[in-house]
């Protein structure tokens, strides 16, 4: 899978995307995320890459000309299943759409910033708009490491056991259940007797209620 990250602050990506699980998800050759500065495609000598509103409103927008010499070069190299856009107004981003995307080959991420963007940018260029979230950042970046680090963990090989990320909280409409680890027994606090019995079955049943009760708990909206 090949990730292309379009943004004007390349350096909030470059730590997080050389570490842990993405680091070596691009090691062992299983993603290819690359990051792209926006002020290279623009024609301005300044290197602008946004300009005041049309109409008069307060705060600058990215304009459409830069973003469009991007994608038009990246497109030119190979063909992109989505691209994407990181806006509040999105489709919000949950396990499921992480499950999708992980089995796509080629992926643009546009990240937004200022104001926001040149609508027809959204009309004519991008495929699927996504949020992480009812709320607003500064920028598109994290939303874009968010989507990446979901959608790539889940590339086969990338993690060591798979059966972890089929595990985690989402991937079957309920959260995970609780999990512990040695000692067994710390400042009187024991871990559940049935987790230490050997008897898979009976765990794998205590797993799923407490799965189903932590849901029922926590996010009702789940089971719905």
């Amino acid at each position: 899978m090949r990730i292309d990250i379009l943004t004007v602050l390349p350096e909030m990506l470059e730590s997080p995307l050389g570490c842990s699980i993405l680091k070596r998800a691009q090691t062992k050759g299983l993603a290819e995320i690359v990051v792209h500065n926006l002020r290279d495609y623009t024609t301005n000598k300044h290197r602008k890459v946004d300009d005041y509103p049309f109409g008069g409103e307060a705060g600058m927008v990215m304009q459409i000309e830069p973003i469009d010499r991007a994608i038009s070069h990246l497109k030119s190299q190979r063909h992109y299943d989505e691209v994407i856009f990181t806006s509040p107004d999105g489709e919000t981003f949950n396990q499921p759409m992480a499950n999708s995307l992980s089995l796509l080959d080629n992926i643009i991420i546009l990240c937004g910033h200022y104001k926001g963007i040149d609508y027809r940018i959204r009309e004519h260029l991008i495929t699927r708009e996504i949020s992480i979230g009812d709320y607003v950042l500064t920028g598109g970046e994290m939303p874009a490491l968010a989507i990446t680090d979901a959608i790539v963990r889940l590339i086969p090989g990338v993690i060591g056991d798979e059966q972890s990320a089929l595990s985690d909280s989402f991937q079957d409409n309920l959260l995970a259940p609780p999990v512990y680890s040695r000692p067994a027994s710390y400042n009187g606090w024991d871990v559940p007797e049935i987790l230490l019995s050997g008897h898979q079955a009976k765990i794998d049943e205590w797993r799923y209620e407490q799965a189903l009760e932590r849901t029922r708990r926590l996010r009702p909206d789940l089971l719905d």
